[in-house]
């Protein structure tokens, strides 16, 4: 399916602020992006670098007063979600260097905590994927999705002791269960197609069966529409935004993804 998804940001800055941004899809096996744009109000000099992650980020320093970022892009992306009942767990040994760090615990998830707890809930089932996918209904079923309910992330421990999150903090639960399990899994932040309400999405991936597979608690079937932006160990590597100095959010956010046709 192709679709084509937007996210605008205006801020009103009070003194120059350096911003780190990432707001920009890049081509991988999920997704091929087609066309792009970015555009500065005002227009500032940016300089663009790729993270340790891969991921695509912008520096720049806002000028005082009001100041917006917009980014558009077309992408292809699948109409559905991979699924794989059965994919086998990968040894460690024969993991990807790449994978590693994504066993680790992390700022947002704290895996060293969840043994127990991960153990329990994924008995009897086979290791890899089946695991991950009892996970994924795990959260369904005792953590309460409450879009926009909170404005900071909240890690693995804390999300487990509210019983409650957005969808970013519903990933972090998801990710450390599967890492103490050493299944490695990491936060991936973009667009969801017909996502209600529309907003920037977090979701989370698993390595099982030597790849990457998608799973989001957040919502209750298996669809497509995705389109990742950013990949990391939890929110402190996908922020879509980062700046430096006295505190500044948005005075507007809006996010649009729709599917279009494109003619081949």
């Amino acid at each position: 399916m192709w679709l084509k998804a937007s996210c605008e940001l205006k801020f009103s800055i009070t003194s120059p602020t350096p911003f780190v941004f990432m707001l920009r899809p890049r081509s991988g096996a999920q997704q091929w992006v087609a066309a792009e744009e970015y555009l500065l109000f005002p227009s500032v000099p940016a300089i663009e670098f790729t993270d340790d992650y891969g991921n695509l980020c912008q520096r720049l320093i806002a000028p005082v007063g009001d100041f917006t970022v917009y980014t558009s892009a077309t992408i292809r992306t699948s109409s559905g979600v991979d699924t794989h009942p059965g994919g086998a767990f990968v040894e460690i040994e024969h993991l990807p260097d790449s994978v590693l760090k994504y066993l680790l615990p992390s700022r947002y998830c704290e895996s060293d905590r969840f043994g127990d707890m991960a153990t329990e809930i994924t008995a009897n089932q086979l290791l890899g994927y089946d695991q991950v996918a009892t996970i994924e209904s795990w959260l369904q079923t005792h953590i309460q999705f409450v879009p926009g309910g909170s404005t900071l992330p909240l890690s693995a421990t804390e999300v487990n002791q509210k019983q409650i999150g957005v969808c970013r903090d519903m990933a972090h639960l998801g990710i450390a269960l599967c890492r103490s399990l050493s299944i490695p899994a990491r936060l991936v932040v973009g667009y969801l197609h017909e996502l209600q309400p529309m907003e920037l999405h977090a979701w989370f991936e698993a390595f099982v069966a030597d790849r990457w597979y998608t799973f989001d608690a957040t919502q209750h079937t298996k669809k497509g529409g995705y389109i990742a932006i950013g990949y990391g160990r939890d929110a402190a590597d996908v922020a879509i935004y980062n700046q430096f100095g006295p505190a500044v959010i948005p005075i507007e956010q809006n996010v649009r993804v729709e599917e279009i046709n494109v003619t081949q």
